[in-house]
């Protein structure tokens, strides 16, 4: 884990709701996929975390959701505002044992942590599936991005407005080597019970410290208590108790 500055250099609205932040600064502690940072916004009490989308060659990308008003203040926030960040936390993705042909699951905020890990699935050489779930199409954001990586991309929505209607669980695939998946809770259990390899979820949960010392965002697995912010976000099926 490590405190730095980072410099704010574009802020967008990028779908319904949800925006992309681009911020220059030391991205080093950020080694894998599925890694976050805690933000720190003045005038609010708490950090806030949110999932790194993209690792570039001097910063990083995040993507959020206004679901709030810490959130909603970030929004608003403009080119060249310096925001303090703790940056590497989490313990993310790893792809040791993703197979050939991998599925990424991904549910509204829960898409872009895949995004680095389909960059590195297809460096690696893999064929990458990747499911990208939301409720409307008005949501739907960076499937063009994850196509021009080389991933066969299926969408899905609720109401059917865009790609497959229903759930990320009606577009699952007839094969596939091994799972990843970020998303909410309910959605994580759906995938659990449907897909049929191993895999590795990533879970949202709400934080205070982010790094582990309050244990306010601890969940028992089937190998003791595991802090979601420290021993996590990431942990393998084999493991999860709902």
């Amino acid at each position: 884990m490590k405190q730095s500055m980072f410099t704010l250099e574009t802020n967008e609205k990028i779908a319904k709701n949800t925006y992309r932040m681009a911020l220059t600064g030391d991205n080093g502690d950020c080694t894998a996929p599925g890694q976050f940072v805690n933000i720190r916004l003045n005038g609010f009490y708490l950090r806030r975390p949110i999932s790194v989308c993209e690792r570039t060659e001097n910063g990083i990308v995040l993507i959020y959701k206004t679901v709030g008003s810490g959130t909603e203040y970030m929004a608003t926030l403009e080119r060249g505002t310096e925001l303090d960040l703790l940056t590497g936390l989490g313990n993310g993705y790893t792809t040791q044992q993703s197979g050939e042909s991998p599925l990424l699951i991904g549910g509204g905020v829960g898409v872009p942590p895949l995004y680095d890990l389909t960059k590195l699935l297809v460096s690696e050489g893999k064929s990458v599936t990747a499911i990208l779930g939301f409720c409307t199409g008005e949501e739907v954001f960076y499937a063009d991005a994850f196509s021009a990586l080389g991933a066969n991309v299926i969408i899905t929505t609720e109401d059917g407005s865009r790609g497959i209607r229903g759930y990320v669980t009606h577009a699952l695939p007839p094969a596939y080597s091994y799972v990843y998946t970020c998303g909410p809770e309910p959605m994580l259990k759906a995938v659990y019970a449907a897909t049929t390899t191993s895999g590795q979820f990533s879970f949202e949960e709400r934080m205070a410290c982010g790094f582990g010392a309050c244990m306010g965002c601890s969940c028992k697995t089937k190998y003791g208590n595991k802090r979601i912010c420290k021993d996590g976000p990431v942990l393998e099926k084999e493991e999860i108790l709902w």
